[in-house]
C-alpha cells in the first residue's frame, strides 16, 4: 500500500502560478502556504490512516443512532480542535476566515486522505455562507460558533424519493403556528444525516411552505436541529464512501426556523449547492493526484519485462505504461488548475456570469477525471490493481459518486448549452482562455472552432440534443487551455521538466 502523500508542491503551483491568486485582494502566499502544509501533516498522519479502516467498516446504524468507525470520532475531535471546521468562518464568529482558495486547498487534501470523512465535515461552510447571506443576526449567533468550533455539524436535506433533480417535486411539509415551524416529511441520500463524531447537527432543509400548485416559488429552507422530531430510518450500503453515513431522515412535527424569505427556499439552498459543486469537483481531483501518486509509485518499483538491451524493466519504462501515467498525471493538474482558476475567479468577485459558466465546467471535467485516473491506475497495476491492498477499487468506488451527486454532469452540461449560452458568461469564457492560452497556436484555433459552435448553439432551439458534446468539447479547450499556462511558467514548478513534459503531450494530442 502506498501511503497517502499530499500534493502541496502541485497545488500551491496551481494557486501561485497558474490561477494567479495574487491578483485576489488580500491574498497572503505565506500564509495560505503554512496553512496548507501544517493540514497536510494532520491529513497524513491523522485522517488518511483511517481510510482503509472506514471503507472496511463501514457506518453502522445501532438503535437509531450511526455510529462512525475506529478512530473517526478521535480523529474528528483533533480536526476541532485544530479550529479547521472555522477554516472560512468570521473571525468574530470563532472562524479564521480564511479565503476560499486556502479552503481549496486544504479541501483536496481532506479527500485525499479520506474522502468519506470529507464528506460528513464538508458541508459546513456552506452552511457558514447560507447563514451569513440569509439568516438573522440571531441565527448567525446561535449557529455560526458551533460549527466554527466544531460543535456542530451540518447537513444538506433536499432529496426525497420522488423528488430528486426536479425539485418541485418536494413534498416534505413546513407549517407555521404563530411564530414557529413545524416539518412534517422524508428526506432521502443526506449525507452525514446522523453521526457520533459532534455533539450536535443542523440539517438545511428544504420544505414545501406553499402549495403543490406553487412549483419551486412554494419552497423555503428551514434550519432544523436534530434533537427532537428527526429520526434516523435508514443508512444506505453503497458501492463506496462506506464511511460517510447517507441517511434517510423521517421529520415529524420537528421544530424548524425559516432562514431567508418565505418562498424563497432554492435561492438560498443554492448558497450550499453551489459551494457543494466546486468541492464536488476537487474531490474529482483529488482522487486523479491519489490515484497518479499510487499508479506511480507501483510502476516505478514493479519489475516487469526488460529493456532493450536485456536488462530488466520497471513496469513505468513500457510506453503504454508511460501513456497511462502521463494521462493521469495531466487529469490530477489540469482538473486542478480549472478548479483554482474558477475560485480565482469567484475571490475577485468582477465576472459573476463567468463564475456561473466555469461551476458545472469543473463539476464535470474534475469528477470524471477522478474516475477516469482511477481506472487508469487500475489498469496500470494489472490483477494486482483489482486487488483491495493497494486502495485503488476504493479509490474509483470513492469517486464513482461524484459524477452523480450535487447534480448528475449530464444535467450540467444540458445547463452549459442552454442557460449559459444566454447570458454574458459564454463571451467571458472565450476571454477567460484567451487569457489562459493565447501564447498556444492549438489553443487558439480550437477557440475559434469553439466561437462558431458557441453561436450557431445560441440560434438553435435544441440545444440539449448536442449539450453533452458541446460541454465535453468546452471543458477540453477550458482544460487545454489551463496546460498552456501551465507550460508557459512551469520553471516556477519544482520539477520544471515533469510539467513542460506533460504540458506538451497534452497540447500535441
Amino acid at each position: 500500500m502506498t501511503d497517502f502523500v499530499a500534493p502541496t508542491d502541485d497545488i500551491l503551483f496551481c494557486l501561485r502560478h497558474v490561477a494567479d491568486a495574487h491578483r485576489v485582494e488580500g491574498w497572503d502566499d505565506a500564509l495560505a502556504a503554512d496553512i496548507l502544509g501544517h493540514f497536510a501533516q494532520f491529513a497524513e498522519g491523522v485522517l488518511a490512516p483511517l481510510n482503509a479502516i472506514g471503507d472496511a467498516q463501514g457506518a453502522r446504524l445501532v438503535d437509531g443512532r450511526v455510529l462512525m468507525p475506529d478512530g473517526f470520532v478521535e480523529a474528528y475531535a483533533q480536526l476541532a480542535e485544530g479550529g479547521w471546521q472555522g477554516l472560512r468562518a468570521p473571525e468574530h464568529f470563532g472562524g479564521m476566515e480564511q479565503p476560499a482558495l486556502v479552503a481549496a486547498g486544504v479541501s483536496e487534501v481532506f479527500t485525499g486522505a479520506n474522502h468519506a470523512m470529507q464528506m460528513v465535515c464538508g458541508l459546513v461552510p456552506g452552511a457558514v455562507e447560507t447563514l451569513l447571506h440569509f439568516g438573522t443576526p440571531e441565527q448567525q449567533e446561535t449557529w455560526i460558533p458551533p460549527l466554527a468550533a466544531g460543535e456542530v455539524l451540518s447537513t444538506m436535506c433536499l432529496t426525497e424519493a420522488g423528488a430528486g433533480s426536479d425539485l418541485s417535486g418536494i413534498r416534505c411539509k413546513a407549517t407555521r403556528d404563530g411564530a414557529d415551524w413545524w416539518l412534517d416529511g422524508e428526506k432521502i441520500f443526506i449525507s452525514g444525516g446522523d453521526q457520533n463524531m459532534s455533539s450536535g447537527i443542523l440539517h438545511l432543509v428544504l420544505a414545501r411552505s406553499g402549495s403543490v400548485e406553487d412549483g419551486l416559488k412554494g419552497l423555503s429552507l428551514f434550519l432544523c436541529s436534530a434533537v427532537d422530531g428527526v429520526t434516523v430510518t435508514r443508512i444506505e450500503e453503497k458501492l463506496g464512501l462506506h464511511a460517510s453515513p447517507t441517511c434517510q431522515l423521517a421529520f415529524c412535527h420537528a421544530r424548524a426556523e425559516l432562514i431567508g424569505a418565505e418562498g424563497d427556499g432554492l435561492r438560498a439552498m443554492f448558497t450550499v449547492m453551489n459551494h457543494a459543486r466546486l468541492d464536488v469537483a476537487l474531490q474529482g481531483v483529488a482522487h486523479a493526484a491519489r490515484a497518479s501518486q499510487i499508479a506511480t509509485a507501483y510502476a516505478q518499483d514493479r519489475v516487469q519485462g526488460r529493456r532493450k538491451d536485456g536488462s530488466p524493466a520497471r513496469l513505468a519504462d513500457h510506453a503504454d505504461v508511460q501513456r497511462m501515467l502521463a494521462e493521469q498525471a495531466s487529469l490530477a493538474m489540469g482538473a486542478r488548475a480549472i478548479c483554482h482558476v474558477a475560485f480565482v475567479e469567484m475571490e475577485r468577485g468582477e465576472r459573476a456570469d463567468l463564475v456561473a459558466f466555469l461551476t458545472p465546467l469543473c463539476k464535470v471535467f474534475s469528477s470524471e477525471a477522478g474516475i477516469k485516473a482511477a481506472d487508469l491506475g487500475i489498469q496500470i497495476l494489472g490483477g494486482y490493481g483489482y486487488l483491495n491492498e493497494y486502495q485503488l477499487g476504493q479509490v474509483w468506488r470513492d469517486a464513482r459518486i461524484t459524477s452523480i451527486y450535487e447534480g448528475a454532469n449530464g444535467i450540467h452540461e444540458r445547463g452549459i448549452a442552454t442557460r449559459g449560452l444566454k447570458g454574458p458568461g459564454a463571451d467571458q469564457f472565450a476571454d477567460l482562455i484567451r487569457e489562459l492560452g493565447g501564447t498556444s497556436d492549438l489553443v487558439l484555433a480550437d477557440l475559434a472552432a469553439w466561437v462558431t459552435w458557441r453561436d450557431r448553439m445560441r440560434g438553435t432551439d435544441d440545444a440539449e440534443r448536442e449539450a453533452h458534446d458541446f460541454a465535453q468539447a468546452t471543458a477540453g479547450l477550458f482544460f487545454r487551455a489551463c496546460w498552456a499556462k501551465c507550460a508557459a511558467v512551469s520553471d516556477s514548478h519544482p520539477e520544471p521538466a515533469r510539467i513542460k513534459a506533460l504540458a506538451d503531450r497534452v497540447l500535441s494530442s
